[in-house]
């Protein structure tokens, strides 16, 4: 009985966060001017999120993840697939890696 208390606990500690918002943002709307920043959120965490992942890629080289990035936005940025946009940062990271050793 324990066992489903901590787990029901656990539920309603991890899914109050995240319904909470959604509900209250659902009975009222923000004014204009703050769901235009509102709408440059996702691209800011984003970029925060995958940044620090880009300049670990090789810790002692950290030129190779950031022109795989690079490779990547250029990839994207012409409008290909995800997994087009994916293979090219894993094969530019894959050739530095080569050439470095």
């Amino acid at each position: 009985m324990k066992v489903m208390l901590l787990i029901f606990g656990m539920a309603l500690v991890t899914a109050l966060p995240r319904m909470l918002p959604a509900w209250l943002l659902d009975r009222a709307r923000p004014t204009a001017p703050i769901e235009a920043w509102l709408s440059h959120v996702p691209y800011a965490v984003l970029g925060a999120l995958i940044f620090p992942g880009i300049m670990s890629v090789h810790p002692d080289y950290p030129l190779v993840g950031l022109a795989a990035g690079v490779a990547a936005v250029i990839v994207a940025w012409r409008g290909l697939h995800m997994l087009f946009v994916i293979g090219t940062a894993i094969a530019v990271v894959l050739l530095c890696r080569h050439f470095i050793g």
